[in-house]
């Protein structure tokens, strides 16, 4: 099975861990817009507080997250964050973009 971004490139051998992090807070992030550097690739969450959320996978499915826990990370690889239910605070730390 191929599995898209694993062959020729900075994802031939998978990292585990991030190498890298923006919190999507509103002076970095708008929600809606792309995620900064997930042109070629999307970035897993941090989920700072309780919330239901709505992102864009890489493939360009959108999904509703519900009910997702404070300190969950989710492991998909997201271009979009479209809606939150929660209002995403100046200080920060309620959404966090794994690199």
């Amino acid at each position: 099975m191929a599995i898209r971004g694993l062959e020729g490139n900075q994802n031939a051998e998978p990292r585990v861990f991030a190498h890298d992090a923006l919190d999507l807070k509103p002076s970095n992030y708008t929600l809606t817009n792309r995620i900064p550097n997930t042109e070629t690739i999307g970035v897993a969450l941090y989920i700072g507080v309780g919330m239901d959320i709505t992102v864009t996978l890489e493939g360009g499915a959108n999904v509703l997250l519900k009910g997702v826990t404070a300190g969950s990370f989710l492991p998909m690889l997201v271009t979009h964050v479209t809606a939150s239910s929660v209002t995403l605070d100046a200080g920060g730390g309620e959404i966090i973009a794994l690199y």
